[in-house]
């Protein structure tokens, strides 16, 4: 049901204009109100996509890219719910989580006010949206609430809408910024081809058909995605016995964990210049030239593809060519250190990404 809509015209075309509502309204007002500031680009790129996705999945709007830069107890909760669930996975052992659970004391006592809380006010969000009806409103709960009657089901639909399509595009467009603070030459030429296709006014916003005029933008990201990827290691339980390529057997049942962070690394896979940030790669005869799924496993591959690949992709596009266009963005001094990345379900740049933006 999931792909059927996120497939459709209509609510790529809502997706869309949420994102270029929210670059508008807040996300260029907000750099040049910080314009020759030190900034935090991350917790920036953090807050416009959480507004986006709540908007998108909730119609729910919760501001926190305004000008005072203000924090939502949704947001809030739903950051701590998150980093907390990924530090179970890095306990010397499963046991000490599960008994701290157990006891309801210290990190899993935060996790299950941090849980209640999120779900609360999901659980509002969906009683206020049957009060005042739904049947003509686009977000995603609006349009499962059409055929779905058990609220705690639709809550936990949604609720899982907004973890894969807030924090992964925020960490994607974070390590793409980082990546073109260090390649100055790379900007240019993403300025270039914008220019080309759209003009030299930077207060145009670009059109879908205009971004699928420019194959060296979309090289770009998926460059940059390759180096690093915003969920850098996943997990796959067996569905039934299996073997491997390489005559592995995988009983039923066993987790399989890959690494996308270091599978975009591997000389044997991308070639010897495989460290190097270098958006040709991905071009043939100045065309997108898309790699398989399987060797690029940032969206997955297979029946288990990620269903908002697409929208995330225009939404990222839509940033990218808004920011470059009308903005200098230069990292710190600490900026051109390699990142390192804190424990999380996505990558997340400890320290963040302090940057000069100033007006182009």
């Amino acid at each position: 049901m999931a792909s059927l809509e996120l497939g459709s015209v209509s609510i790529r075309s809502y997706a869309f204009d949420i994102v270029t509502r929210e670059i508008h309204d807040r996300l260029i007002p907000l750099l040049h109100k910080n314009s020759n500031t030190v900034l935090d680009l991350q917790d920036v790129l953090r807050r416009f996509a959480f507004d986006n996705i709540c908007q998108f999945s909730f119609g729910l709007d919760p501001g926190c890219l305004e000008l005072d830069m203000p924090m939502s107890e949704f947001a809030v909760a739903f950051d701590l719910s998150s980093k907390l669930s990924a530090e179970r996975a890095i306990c010397v052992s499963p046991l000490i989580w599960k008994v701290k659970r157990l006891l309801n004391i210290g990190s899993e006592k935060e996790l299950r006010g941090a849980i209640k809380m999120v779900n609360l006010l999901a659980d509002e969000v969906i009683k206020q949206r049957r009060k005042l009806g739904f049947s003509s409103n686009q977000d995603l709960l609006s349009r499962f609430m059409g055929t779905v009657n058990d609220d705690r089901y639709l809550r936990d639909i949604v609720i899982s809408f907004v973890l894969a399509g807030r924090d992964t595009v925020a960490a994607a467009l974070t390590g793409f910024f980082w990546l073109l603070s260090n390649h100055k030459e790379i900007e240019s030429s993403i300025l270039e081809e914008s220019n080309r296709v759209m003009g030299t006014d930077p207060e145009l916003h670009p059109t879908f058909e205009q971004m699928r005029e420019m194959p060296y933008l979309q090289a770009c990201l998926y460059e940059s995605m390759r180096l690093y990827p915003p969920v850098q290691f996943d997990s796959k339980f067996a569905h039934g016995d299996d073997v491997f390529p390489d005559g592995t057997f995988i009983r039923k049942g066993t987790r399989v964990t890959y690494h996308p962070y270091a599978m975009g690394r591997m000389e044997q896979v991308w070639g010897s210049d495989c460290l190097e940030y270098k958006p040709e790669r991905w071009l043939q005869n100045g065309l997108f030239s898309p790699e398989s799924l399987f060797k690029y496993p940032v969206f997955q591959g297979g029946v288990r593809v990620c269903l908002g690949k697409e929208m995330a992709l225009v939404e990222m596009k839509n940033v990218a060519l808004s920011l470059i266009r009308r903005f200098k963005i230069k990292g710190t001094d600490e900026s051109f250190k390699k990142p390192k990345f804190a424990p999380g379900l996505v990558a997340t740049v400890r320290g963040g990404f302090p940057v000069m933006v100033s007006k182009r």
